[in-house]
C-alpha cells in the first residue's frame, strides 16, 4: 500500500539522496547532470509556498515525489516560459496563466509504481487547497502516461514543442485553473 506524505523544505532537502534516486530511475538523465539537479531541487525548497509530498511504501521507502511552489519573476523557469508565452500570444495571456501560478517543479514515480494511481494522487494532493488562480508545469512532449494523467486532470497545452535554453529535449507547458478538473475560473 502506498501512501501519501507532505513535507516542508527541510526534510525535502535532508531526503535529497532519495528524491534524487527516485527522479533518476523515472527520468534517467544522463550521470552527468545529476549533481546540477540536486543543486536545483536543494534550491527549490526555499521559494515561496513550497510543497512536497512523498509517496511512500508502508515501510517507509519513498517511491514518489512531486513538489511545487509559488511562481514569481526572477525565478529561472517562470521567467523562460513567461518570456516564450508573452512572444507567442502575448503578455496578456502569459500574465493570465503565470501571473499567480502555482508551479509544479517535479512529479516521479518510480518505474516499480507507476500506473497505480500514484501519480494522479500527488499531483491532486499538492494542487488541493491552493490559493493560487492557475498551476502550471513542463512535461516531455510526447505521448505518454504523465500528459494522459495531466489532461484527465484538466490540463491543457499552453506550449508545445518548446525547447529550454540550453537544452535539447522538446516539453509541453501546460496549465489548469484551480481548483483542478474544470472547476476553475474561466482563463484567458
Amino acid at each position: 500500500m502506498i501512501g501519501l506524505r507532505r513535507v516542508g523544505p527541510d526534510e525535502f532537502t535532508k531526503g535529497l539522496d532519495a528524491v534524487l534516486d527516485i527522479y533518476t530511475a523515472a527520468m534517467r538523465p544522463p550521470a552527468d547532470q545529476l549533481t546540477g539537479r540536486k543543486a536545483i531541487m536543494g534550491n527549490h525548497a526555499v521559494h515561496p509556498g513550497f510543497t512536497c509530498l512523498f509517496a511512500e511504501r508502508a515501510d517507509g521507502k519513498p517511491v514518489g515525489v512531486a513538489y511545487g511552489f509559488h511562481g514569481e519573476p526572477g525565478q529561472w523557469w517562470h521567467d523562460v516560459v513567461r518570456r516564450a508565452m508573452t512572444e507567442l500570444h502575448g503578455e496578456d495571456w502569459a500574465r493570465g496563466w503565470l501571473g499567480d501560478a502555482f508551479e509544479l517543479a517535479e512529479i516521479h514515480v518510480h518505474p516499480d509504481y507507476q500506473g497505480k494511481g500514484v501519480g494522479r494522487a500527488m499531483v491532486t494532493g499538492l494542487c488541493e487547497g491552493r490559493a493560487e488562480r492557475t498551476a502550471v508545469l513542463s512535461t516531455r512532449d510526447q505521448a505518454t502516461a504523465a500528459r494522459r494523467l495531466y489532461r484527465g486532470v484538466g490540463f491543457v497545452d499552453l506550449l508545445t514543442q518548446f525547447v529550454f535554453p540550453g537544452g535539447y529535449e522538446r516539453y509541453a507547458i501546460v496549465g489548469a485553473g484551480l481548483p483542478l478538473a474544470g472547476t476553475g475560473p474561466d482563463l484567458p
